[in-house]
């Protein structure tokens, strides 16, 4: 991913076709989003995020979104976790709903992870510490791409 769109044709809007694989090392995949950013006709600029493939048995709302959460399956005790839920790929083919040809915009897409140890919790369980009480136990690792940047009358 990565590059400029020229302006579109009349009455079309950018189509994506996402494909996303898991880490073979890593944590099976919780959602895709296409995160739309633009510059409105007052010059302030906005962003939005859109799911657009989720794993398990959850639904994308009208507004784009999924409410349900993915789950966790991590044992913060041993700092492990297991890949019985999400999926190994996420994929999605998303057109842009709000499109306005006359405004420049810019998409990227993020790919979240299922829940994990985090590295403090992979620590305070490899050296038997304590594990720090002032951050999350676990987390959701992300993936970007390069964005894509529309630029109307070009």
């Amino acid at each position: 991913m990565g590059g400029d769109l020229r302006s579109a044709p009349d009455g079309a809007a950018p189509v994506f076709m996402v494909r996303s694989l898991r880490d073979p090392d890593g944590a099976n995949l919780d959602r895709v989003q296409m995160i739309k950013g633009w510059l409105d006709d007052d010059g302030e600029t906005h962003e939005r995020i859109y799911d657009i493939a989720v794993s398990g048995d959850r639904k994308i709302g009208n507004d784009g979104r999924v409410r349900e959460p993915i789950g966790n399956t991590v044992d913060v005790d041993k700092a492990t976790f297991t890949n019985t839920i999400g999926n190994t790929t996420l994929a999605a083919v998303w057109k842009d709903p709000d499109f306005d040809p006359d405004q420049h915009a810019f998409y990227y897409v993020r790919v979240l992870e299922i829940p994990t140890p985090r590295w403090t919790t992979f620590d305070a369980v490899f050296y038997n510490i304590k594990r720090p009480d002032n951050v999350p136990a676990t987390i959701q690792d992300r993936a970007y791409t390069s964005p894509i940047w529309y630029t109307p009358g070009q």
